[in-house]
């Protein structure tokens, strides 16, 4: 039976088991930390960034904003975007969220080989471009999600929606 003590035990070993794998948890400088949870408000505004671009360059997307624990907090999808790509940005916010990191850190961890491949062993890490935390007043306030085109074209609709929020 999993209990308590046990969740206590995986969330302290986390850290330990991200550094292992080869995903740092901080860096030279202090890492960002985690602000109040994004308001809803703010999440829809992140969104309309990410589909407007979307839109410009005809692509369909579907867009996830995850809060610093990584709960959905807001989704949208255009229509006709595939199905498969709504737990692909749901999962690319999520990872984003928790490591405060773009995703396209774990895909270029990946790509490297070699010891960059214990990122595969991090449970729940989706390692493909497209998922930007989400930052007001330099803080991790959650992150976005998104998924439907090639992992470039996620990350340029991703960046709209980051920089929405970033420029308070």
């Amino acid at each position: 039976m999993f209990r308590l003590t046990h969740a206590l035990m995986l969330v302290a070993l986390v850290p330990t088991l991200a550094v292992a794998v080869g995903v740092s948890i901080v860096n030279a400088q202090t890492p960002p930390q985690y602000g109040a949870p994004i308001s809803i408000d703010d999440a829809k505004k992140a969104a309309a960034a990410a589909i407007a671009e979307a839109r410009t360059h005809g692509f369909l997307m579907a867009v996830a904003i995850a809060d610093p624990s990584g709960a959905l907090v807001y989704f949208e999808k255009m229509d006709h975007t595939q199905r498969g790509s709504i737990a692909v940005a749901i999962g690319k916010a999520r990872t984003s969220a928790l490591f405060k990191r773009p995703t396209k850190a774990f895909q270029d961890n990946i790509a490297a080989g070699g010891e960059g491949l214990r990122t595969l062993a991090v449970d729940g890490v989706v390692p493909i471009e497209g998922g930007l935390p989400l930052f007001v007043n330099g803080k991790v306030v959650g992150a976005i999600g998104v998924s439907g085109g090639t992992p470039a074209q996620d990350g340029q609709c991703a960046k709209p929606g980051a920089d929405v929020l970033a420029t308070r």
